[in-house]
């Protein structure tokens, strides 16, 4: 069995290739990183410190309450529906503490959305903040939710503070005990022990959801040794010590900012400072106070910060290490921030299926708009998507990967799980659905998706997924989802709808816009509306919307 090894000649010096990935736990890293570094600051949270050894007294809080007093055992799945901050930290270890399995949410979802999280993976308990809580606690009940864990933001926040932060965060806790609702606080006080921990390299550790061309979001099950082989990875790739301090502001519901802004700090013994909200000018003051080094963004979070006006007043020296991924970094912009930090933004690749990269640029020759070379014993081939005939050097095709960071499949989903995999060469390969090419040197470049994905800011929207629900809508009659230009987003979402007939002439666009704004995540909403006469169909009697974003893509390329 062969492995794709032309891009040897520009790894990383001092990087070994190979890596062996620990035969433990997730939460296991907690325990050695409280135990080696007891009083050292895990978290900053809006200049309040939290130690390694606070962390894990409430993680095993947490987990000690979930066992005892929830009913949760070894391998059930916890939701945590929640933002950035101490509450999705300690509310992530403390469920992989209880030997259970993570479900992130995505907190943009709304009630509806939601529901479909609790049946598919069966949760009968959820972790959420008091701004969320009014979205879950009406799936408490029976056939949904058992219990739901609320905490507050400012439970953790310093008594004084000249950070700009949201009201939301600020907002002091009004949690009320109710039926199946227990106060973060109360979860604290009782400081429940937890079992004696046995989840294992191979058990379920993490399942975050993703979407395909069916529309219904689906788990990719990722076990310990899965989220090790990246939060490893990095460590390494990046050099990451106890001396590292992430700037953690991509959601940690995502495999991004669950990798860079938690997993691997927590792996390293660093810090991690935690922003519920992205804002520009609290992040470059933590920057300067808390004398930030590494720092992971989407693109649009750069165009932001750098089009801060107050930035140049702020010393940033502190930060070595830049990069992110969701989307390619336009040249000017990659440009612009070498210019004002004197540093390379690096760029990677991965998906949810991947618990984040399969590959990275290396940090001392990347190179702009590229996805990277394939990560420690990760094996990348480019493939016909017809034939399966493996190609060469600057030949298109889709992108496949066999590695340690690969999903075992999705849940209750075995047709399409079977439909991800494909064998080639004696080794099983994930089929990404992105289509690519690598060089003569063995990077790797992104080109187009054979999935129907819109990458909207760095979030995902699934088309079809947005297709259903527009479907509720008692005027329309047909829709097609597809993406289109967006200045700021990079992509946003536009929907061709064909209304009913009493409906036409007296709904107008925004009005579906308005609706949706009411059903379904705000980054999913259609921020363009167009009503058409028909949509086109395939032979088989389906809407053929590969022609209609084809059309869309022509007509911005004629205006461009």
């Amino acid at each position: 069995m062969a492995t794709f090894t032309r891009h040897f000649s520009h790894w990383p010096p001092f990087v070994p290739k190979t890596l062996a990935v620990p035969r433990t736990s997730v939460y296991y890293n907690l325990e050695v990183s409280a135990t080696r570094y007891p009083d050292k600051a895990a978290i900053d949270y809006y200049g309040r410190e939290i130690s390694y050894t606070q962390l894990r007294r409430d993680v095993d809080a947490l987990a000690g309450w979930l066992q005892q007093r929830c009913g949760v055992k070894k391998g059930d799945r916890v939701l945590i529906y929640a933002q950035n901050g101490p509450h999705f930290i300690a509310g992530y270890y403390g469920i992989l503490r209880a030997d259970a399995v993570v479900v992130p949410v995505n907190p943009m979802n709304l009630t509806e959305e939601l529901e479909h999280y609790v049946k598919d993976a069966g949760a009968r308990v959820l972790v959420t903040t008091q701004e969320l809580a009014p979205r879950a606690t009406p799936l408490i009940g029976p056939g949904l939710l058992d219990h739901a864990i609320v905490g507050a933001h400012a439970e953790y926040l310093p008594r004084d503070t000249d950070l700009p932060l949201p009201a939301f965060v600020r907002a002091p806790a009004a949690i009320a005990e109710a039926d199946g609702v227990t106060p973060w606080s109360t979860v604290m006080a009782a400081a429940l022990k937890p079992g004696l921990h046995r989840a294992g390299p191979d058990d379920l550790a993490v399942m975050p959801y993703t979407s395909g061309t069916t529309g219904k979001p689906k788990g990719c099950m990722h076990t310990h040794s899965t989220v090790l082989s990246t939060s490893t990875a990095s460590c390494h790739w990046r050099g990451s010590s106890s001396g590292t301090v992430v700037l953690a502001v991509l959601p940690m519901f995502h495999v991004t900012g669950m990798q860079a802004g938690m997993n691997t700090p927590i792996q390293a013994g660093g810090k991690m400072v935690v922003m519920t909200r992205w804002d520009r000018e609290c992040a470059a003051m933590q920057i300067e106070r808390a004398r930030v080094t590494a720092f992971t963004a989407i693109t649009t979070m750069m165009v932001d910060f750098l089009g801060n006006p107050n930035l140049e007043k702020y010393d940033l020296s502190s930060l070595n290490t830049l990069g992110g991924g969701g989307a390619a970094m336009p040249e000017a912009l990659a440009k612009k921030l070498a210019s004002r930090l004197g540093l390379d933004f690096i760029e990677g690749y991965g998906l949810s299926e991947t618990m984040a990269p399969t590959h990275v640029n290396p940090p001392h020759r990347p190179k702009k708009q590229c996805a990277g070379i394939p990560i420690f014993d990760t094996d990348a081939r480019v493939l016909d998507p017809e034939t399966r005939r493996e190609l060469g050097s600057n030949e298109i095709g889709e992108l496949v990967m066999h590695g340690p960071q690969i999903f075992k499949g999705y849940w209750n989903q075995p047709e399409a799980s079977a439909e991800a995999f494909l064998e080639h060469d004696g080794k099983t390969f994930f089929r990404s659905g992105d289509l690519g090419y690598f060089d003569e040197e063995g990077y790797f470049f992104i080109t187009d998706r054979l999935k129907r994905m819109i990458n909207a800011s760095g979030f995902k929207v699934w088309p079809a997924e947005v297709e259903a629900m527009l479907y509720a809508h008692p005027d329309i009659r047909e829709a097609c989802v597809i993406g289109t230009r967006d200045p700021y987003r990079g992509e946003t979402v536009k929907a061709l709808i064909v209304l009913e007939p009493a409906a036409r002439g007296r709904v107008k666009p925004e009005d579906i816009s308005t609706w949706a704004h009411d059903h379904m995540a705000a980054f999913k909403v259609p921020r363009v509306v167009e009503f058409v006469e028909d949509l086109p169909k395939t032979a088989t009697g389906k809407v053929f919307w590969r022609e209609l974003q084809e059309a869309e893509n022509r007509a911005l390329a004629a205006r461009a």
